[in-house]
């Protein structure tokens, strides 16, 4: 058995209002969210002895460093630090904070960020590779690399658009029952087909949000953790996986590293993808789910187009996928939500999208350049 298997897990959990947030700023959303995830833990401001945070893709230099973040809430962490690492940031915090506790550095780690990129004005279009190197091929904006993605596996496998769609209509199926949810009216395939082009073959309906909020997880001892307000949230397998290569790997478009993070995590919470009851998939693009569904084994590669037709992802299928709505219409807070959304699950707090019987749960994150990838496989544990 992982030395770290079941050791630790989620106590806490928060999220302000999302969307458009007038007035606040990506420090006041990371407060907010802050004090929501300490009163969803039960835990006193001064149990908290550990802080990561996320300073964010669109924050000002130094917005959300641990410093200016520690300052705002009163606390002096005896473990600390930030990490940037765009879609991939939460989970990579989550299990940093997972690793510190059993330690022995702290005993209980906020994981926290802020945005404010909606009313910010944000439309992350600049160059999508390292520096400007990309940008004088036309390479602009993150959806550039995941429309090289999806064009290489429509070629390769015959994936379809209608297929992408059949994504966006599961995730926005899923925050029509979602009121925290930002984009809450049905959609369509015929609608998802009908909407612009933003890079082909991805069209708006194939794309993330952008959204103000603030998200909090809060870390502690599995042991520990048995005497909160709500059942048990362990964290059971981890696993985190990198590239830094790009464009001069043939099978950069794929991501293979994702499969990495995955075959770890299952590793070590002795798992696969048959012992999954949920997951929560990041989904910066509809094509990202796809992939992800083929790297977790859930089916082959090449053959994730036709596993989600037919309602196969939504609530009563065969794998429940983002059931909050995710970053497609719930809300775009760079997979921080998905964490809440999978800890929720777990214990039982769905509501008209609760996934009956859910045990487990499969959570992933990815970011940067498609070069940081993480998974976490969390477990249902005492009451």
């Amino acid at each position: 058995m992982h030395s770290l298997k079941d050791r630790t897990a989620i106590i806490g959990v928060g999220a302000t209002p999302q969307g458009r947030l007038p007035g606040s700023t990506q420090l006041s959303l990371a407060v907010d969210a802050f004090k929501a995830a300490l009163d969803d833990s039960g835990l006193e401001k001064g149990d908290i002895d550990g802080l990561l945070t996320f300073p964010g893709t669109t924050a000002p230099e130094g917005a959300l460093n641990y410093l200016r973040v520690g300052e705002a809430l009163g606390i002096d962490p005896a473990f600390t630090g930030s990490m940037s690492m765009g879609g991939g940031t939460a989970g990579a915090l989550v299990q940093m904070a997972a690793m510190a506790v059993e330690a022995g550095h702290a005993n209980a780690v906020a994981c926290v960020f802020g945005d404010a990129a909606k009313t910010g004005g944000s439309r992350f279009n600049r160059a999508s590779g390292w520096g400007d190197s990309w940008g004088i091929w036309g390479m602009m904006g993150a959806a550039a690399n995941s429309a090289v993605a999806a064009s290489r596996h429509m070629a390769l496998y015959g994936t379809t658009s209608e297929q992408l769609a059949e994504v966006a209509v599961a995730c926005r199926r899923h925050a029509s029952m979602n009121p925290n949810a930002v984009m809450r009216d049905p959609i369509t395939i015929a609608d998802h087909q009908a909407s612009r082009f933003i890079v082909e073959p991805l069209h708006l309906l194939d794309c993330c949000l952008i959204s103000d909020g603030g998200v909090c997880v809060i870390v502690t001892s599995a042991e520990r953790a048995k005497d909160a307000k709500h059942p048990q949230v362990l964290i059971s397998g981890m696993g985190q996986a990198y590239t830094t290569r790009t464009l001069e790997r043939e099978d950069w478009w794929y991501v293979p590293h994702q499969k990495e993070a995955l075959d770890r995590a299952y590793a070590m919470a002795g798992m696969g993808p048959q012992d999954i009851d949920v997951a929560q998939l990041y989904d910066n693009f509809t094509i990202s789910v796809l992939l992800w569904l083929e790297h977790a084994g859930f089916c082959k590669p090449g053959e994730s187009g036709p596993f989600v037709e037919g309602g196969r992802i939504q609530l009563g299928g065969e794998l429940p996928v983002n059931t909050a709505g995710g970053n497609l219409s719930e809300s775009y807070m760079e997979g921080w939500l998905h964490i809440v959304e999978g800890v929720r699950q777990l214990r039982g707090q769905g509501g008209e999208r609760q996934v009956t019987g859910a045990e487990t749960c499969l959570v992933t994150g990815r970011g940067m350049t498609l070069n940081c990838s993480n998974a976490m496989v969390l477990t249902k544990g005492e009451a």
